[in-house]
């Protein structure tokens, strides 16, 4: 494990050793809280956090995230699952278990802009990102030293228009198997349909405008002709529709008529790091149900 975030990830394995996470989402009805609550209380767990949210409670869809402390859970994560498929059913739940314990595997993809990958490194180097970055791939070359002072494995990985099928095979050989999530921290490549089918609502991308406004390239360039009076960033999960999945966070800052677009992008960036490293952390820790085009977010 890196020297870095050795002690950390410890510390944070034996305060979290006994503690697991569950995400609901179902049709409302009566009696959905207390059957998770007893069905709880009869393992023996201590529910420490619940959180949840009704869209309509007459036909509508409700979502919890409850966080709860059972002994010896890693011996009895595979028990407690299958005992409560029997709740699940009766209620007709999309539901997930996660051992809070189990940090989730990153891969960060990034092309020669630094500032959100720096955000997330820093984070991660103060045990404030509660992740294993296994590792960073980039079609450029400018980030790899930075990267390996961090101690994290550096893949480069050239995308051009005649090679990006190649390249996809590369990074699908990278990663497959071997992470949970991946990150696009200002990676500026389109990602394939057949990539996105490995890695459904794990891949999280930060666009560096206030979603839906200036889709596609040169948002700040976009921005500027039109005379905005506010810019902002986006972070949402890639789908197939280009900057058009589901919104995880988002943040604005005023601007003014003197603004240049040089003056866009520098107050973009620093937006861009801290709706990115918001986004990351909230799915590290189990807190966003997707559903449809839309998440809920249990911050």
């Amino acid at each position: 494990m890196n020297k870095y975030v050795h002690a950390h990830e410890q510390k944070r394995a034996e305060l979290l050793r006994n503690r697991a996470r569950m995400l609901i989402a179902c049709p409302d009805q009566p009696g959905i809280v207390a059957a998770v609550s007893r069905f709880l209380f009869e393992q023996g767990a201590n529910i420490v956090q619940s959180d949840q949210h009704s869209m309509d409670p007459e036909g509508g869809m409700f979502f919890i995230r409850v966080e709860f402390d059972l002994e010896r859970l890693d011996e009895r994560v595979d028990a407690l699952r299958a005992a409560f498929a029997e709740v699940a059913n009766a209620f007709r739940m999309d539901w997930q278990l996660f051992r809070a314990s189990e940090a989730k595997k990153l891969a960060i993809f990034v092309s020669k802009e630094d500032h959100c990958l720096l955000e997330l490194l820093w984070q991660w180097q103060a045990g404030d990102l509660a992740a294993d970055i296994a590792m960073v791939i980039s079609n450029h070359t400018d980030m790899q030293e930075t990267v390996k002072s961090f101690g994290i494995p550096f893949y480069h990985v050239p995308v051009t228009a005649d090679t990006k099928a190649e390249a996809e095979r590369r990074q699908l050989e990278l990663t497959l198997g071997k992470v949970d999530t991946i990150i696009l921290a200002r990676y500026m490549q389109i990602v394939s349909p057949k990539f996105l089918e490995h890695f459904p609502n794990r891949i999280i991308n930060i666009h560096h405008s206030f979603l839906p406004a200036f889709v596609g390239g040169k948002p700040y360039a976009q921005a500027y002709n039109r005379g905005v009076k506010i810019i902002g960033a986006t972070a949402h999960y890639v789908t197939e529709e280009l900057d058009g999945g589901p919104i995880i966070e988002q943040d604005v800052q005023r601007v003014n008529h003197k603004a240049t677009i040089e003056d866009l992008k520098r107050i973009g960036r620093h937006i861009e790091r801290i709706v990115l490293a918001r986004a990351v952390s909230w799915h590290l820790e189990d807190r966003i149900i997707v559903r449809h085009n839309k998440t809920v977010v249990f911050d």
